[in-house]
C-alpha cells in the first residue's frame, strides 16, 4: 500500500477512535455525578464524618464533570480504540508476528484493568487515610473536588501502567534482550529500582502509597520471570537461560541453516528416487523388445 493509502487509513482510523471518545464523553457527562460518588465510595471510609467534596471556582464544576466524563469514556471506548489500532498494525505484520501480537495486546488490556481494580480497592483509601491524617492534627481538612479526584484518576492510571511490568520483563527475557541470568542475579538492584520506580509514580508522594504500589511490582517481576524461565527451557533449553541476544541470533542462524540442509538433502533423495524409478523403467521396456 502506498504511503499516502496508509496516511489515509490512519487518518479515517485515528477519526473513529477522537469521534467515538467525545460522543461518550458527552453521554457520560450526564452521568458523572453518579460516577464521582462511586469514586469516592473507595476513600469515603479515609475522610472526616460529615466532609462533602467543595468547588472553589466558577468553572471547577464544569471542569471537574469533563475530566470524570473524560476519563470514563477512554475506558468505556477500549475495545473500539484497541479494535482501530489492531486493525491499523494487523495487516502489516506476518502470520507468526500476528500469533504473538493479539494475545500480548489481550495481556495488556487485562493487566491494565487489574491495576486500576487493584488500586480502587486496595489503594485509594489507605492513600488518602495517610494523607489527611497529617492534616488532622494541626487543621481542618477542606475536601477540594478537583484535587482529590484529580490525584484519584491520576493513582488509577500509574497503578494500570505499572502493571504492564510483567509483559515487559516477559519479552527482554524470551528475546534474550536482557539474559535471564541477568535478571536473576541483579534482583537486589532491580528491586531498589522498582521501589525507586514506585516513588515517581505515584503522585501523592505518599509512602504508604509507594509502598503499596512497590509490593505489586515485585510479584509481578517475579512472576514474570517464572514464566519466561519456563517458556525459554521449554523453548531453548537450560543453557539459554545465560544466552545473550548475540547466542540467540546465532542459535536462530544455525537451526535455519539445517532447516535448509534438511530440505535440500530431501529434494536430493526425492530426485535420486525419481531417476531410479526412471531408469528401471527404461530398462524394463528394453527387455521387452
Amino acid at each position: 500500500m502506498p504511503l499516502i493509502d496508509h496516511l489515509g487509513e490512519l487518518r479515517r482510523r485515528l477519526t473513529i477512535i477522537v469521534v467515538s471518545v467525545l460522543i461518550t464523553t458527552v453521554i457520560v457527562y450526564f452521568a458523572t455525578p453518579t460516577l464521582i460518588d462511586i469514586m469516592m465510595d473507595a476513600i469515603r471510609n479515609a475522610l472526616p464524618a460529615g466532609t462533602e467534596l467543595t468547588v472553589v471556582t466558577a468553572l471547577g464544576g464544569f471542569t471537574i464533570r469533563f475530566k470524570v466524563a473524560l476519563f470514563f469514556s477512554v475506558i468505556i471506548c477500549t475495545p473500539i480504540i484497541v479494535w482501530e489500532i489492531m486493525g491499523f498494525i494487523l495487516p502489516a505484520l506476518k502470520g507468526n508476528e500476528r500469533r504473538w501480537v493479539v494475545p500480548t495486546v489481550a495481556a495488556m488490556i487485562i493487566l491494565f484493568f487489574l491495576g486500576m481494580i487493584f488500586c480502587y480497592f486496595v489503594i485509594q483509601q489507605a492513600a488518602f487515610g495517610w494523607l489527611i491524617q497529617q492534616t488532622t492534627d494541626f487543621a481542618t481538612v477542606l475536601a477540594n473536588a478537583e484535587d482529590y479526584l484529580d490525584i484519584m484518576m491520576l493513582l488509577e492510571i500509574a497503578f494500570g501502567v505499572t502493571f504492564q511490568l510483567p509483559l515487559v520483563i516477559f519479552y527482554l527475557s524470551i528475546l534474550h534482550i536482557v539474559p535471564y541470568k541477568t535478571f536473576r542475579g541483579n534482583w537486589r538492584y532491580i528491586y531498589i529500582g522498582l521501589l525507586t520506580l514506585s516513588g515517581l509514580f505515584t503522585p501523592d508522594a505518599s509512602p504508604v502509597t509507594m509502598l503499596l504500589m512497590f509490593a505489586p511490582m515485585v510479584a509481578l517481576y517475579e512472576i514474570a520471570l517464572a514464566v519466561a524461565r519456563n517458556v525459554i527451557v521449554a523453548r531453548d533449553g537450560k543453557a539459554a537461560l545465560k544466552w545473550t541476544r548475540e547466542d540467540y541470533e546465532a542459535r536462530e542462524e544455525e537451526d535455519y541453516k539445517e532447516k535448509i540442509d534438511a530440505s535440500a538433502k530431501k529434494a536430493s533423495a526425492r530426485s535420486a528416487s525419481t531417476s531410479k524409478g526412471s531408469a528401471l523403467g527404461r530398462a524394463k521396456k528394453s527387455g521387452k523388445q
